[in-house]
């Protein structure tokens, strides 16, 4: 991933310095459970090194990067040397170290999305009686409240939350079970002793490599949790247009928002959320191609995930801090939410016209048209639709106060609210 778009305590998880130290991890790991090496050549294997360079130096002749590190490492630890690799192959290694790199990095990002969940849901609780319309097709439907939007958007991180913990768990897992994963070379017994040292599971069949139903798991989690953002990013940028102004997301002093025109405050965060919401989903589709490799393995996952495992580890990190920045530092203006609710003239009280004529003993249809018609000329004439229907007969024994009563639509909040308080 781009620097731009990459934290450093994500990035470091990733570097070519921080793979390699993984493999080393395992390789000495593996040394360390095995009946040959003397407390001298462990000592040795425990103390050797490599480096980067090198190791890409004589990958130039090897054209293979496990074997070229192995070289490095070996010759590192002088005689000792010959026990590194002793009956593993590649995927041994390779799939070892990957998981105990998506381990670290499924530490902090979990982490982050627990911070996501609290922060969604004190702004709720701080907007809990903001009342404001709602909309749908992204027309005002109905009153709600700013408050209860956000709990929606605080349960759906919370799902998301308890789905990257679940993708992470299920990626813990490593294998030492060496060529086509019969453990002809080692044996279980010596794959469940290296992995213990690691802190990882094994995989119960890994045909040579770790299935990869696990990173197409894990990747789709992250593409909801960024699906889930990205909801909570388009209603940012919606709420911010000019003609609704009831949301704006943080805004830093110095910052500019436009090169050409000094006025503007564009939703630049919520946007980025969008965007890079997208390339999440496409990695996601990617692991799931990944999953079906021929016979025990190939290593046509192998280029993909190089590219798609860190960039989408070290996105949905990235992408979280920008939601949790919007979240915590948005500016809302409830008394624009207020105003906004009377651009209908009142026709947003038309269900509650509806029911009332319904009640009142008239047959649905009738009563729909007429509410419709009032409704519209509300609209069309900017004239309050409590005057209209004032005026027709059938609706001469309604008790209007009662049916133009902002709180009818809210009375629920509390129940809503115990519902969140108690998921959370």
């Amino acid at each position: 991933m781009i620097e731009r778009y990459t934290r450093p305590e994500l990035g470091q998880i990733w570097t070519d310095e921080a793979r390699m130290e993984m493999w080393r991890k395992v390789e000495v790991a593996a040394c360390e459970e095995m009946d040959g090496p003397t407390p001298a050549d462990l000592d040795a294997i425990r103390a050797a090194t490599f480096t980067v360079e090198a190791v890409n130096e004589r990958e130039r002749v090897t054209d293979h990067d496990v074997a070229a590190f192995v070289d490095v490492l070996s010759a590192s630890a002088g005689e000792a040397g010959r026990w590194i690799h002793f009956g593993l192959t590649s995927s041994d290694v390779l799939d070892t170290a990957l998981a105990l790199q998506l381990t670290a990095a499924g530490k902090v990002i979990v982490a982050g999305a627990s911070e996501l969940v609290t922060a969604y849901a004190e702004r709720a609780h701080q907007y809990r009686d903001a009342i404001c319309v709602g909309r749908t097709h992204g027309v005002h439907a109905e009153p709600t409240t700013f408050g209860i939007k956000l709990a929606g958007f605080a349960l759906e991180a919370q799902r998301n939350h308890e789905r990257l913990q679940r993708g992470f768990e299920q990626v813990r897992v490593g294998a030492i079970s060496g060529a086509v994963g019969t453990y002809a070379a080692n044996g279980p017994d010596f794959e469940a002793r290296v992995l213990a040292r690691l802190g990882l599971e094994a995989e119960p069949v890994s045909t040579q490599v770790v299935a990869r139903d696990r990173h197409a798991q894990l990747l789709s989690a992250i593409s909801l949790a960024g699906a889930g953002m990205e909801r909570f990013g388009t209603e940012v940028r919606h709420l911010a247009r000019t003609e609704v102004g009831e949301v704006q997301e943080p805004f830093r002093s110095g910052q500019k928002g436009s090169s050409a025109m000094p006025h503007k405050r564009n939703p630049i965060t919520a946007e980025r959320i969008s965007g890079l919401a997208r390339v999440l989903r496409a990695n996601a589709q990617a692991g799931v191609e990944n999953v079906a490799l021929w016979h025990e393995r190939d290593i046509s996952h192998s280029s993909v995930e190089r590219v798609i495992l860190p960039d989408s580890t070290i996105l949905i990190d990235y992408v979280g801090q920008l939601t949790l920045r919007v979240v915590a530092g948005m500016t809302v203006d409830t008394d624009r939410m207020l105003a906004n609710l009377d651009a209908t003239c009142g026709a947003l009280f038309s269900q509650r016209l509806l029911l009332g004529l319904i009640e009142g003993g008239m047959v649905r249809d009738e009563a729909y048209r007429i509410v419709q018609r009032d409704a519209q000329r509300a609209l069309d004439e900017q004239r309050p639709l409590r005057e209209l229907i004032a005026a027709e007969p059938a609706a001469a024994d309604l008790d209007l106060d009662s049916i133009f009563d902002y709180g009818w639509f809210i009375r629920h909040t509390d129940a809503i609210f115990e519902r969140l308080d108690a998921l959370l």
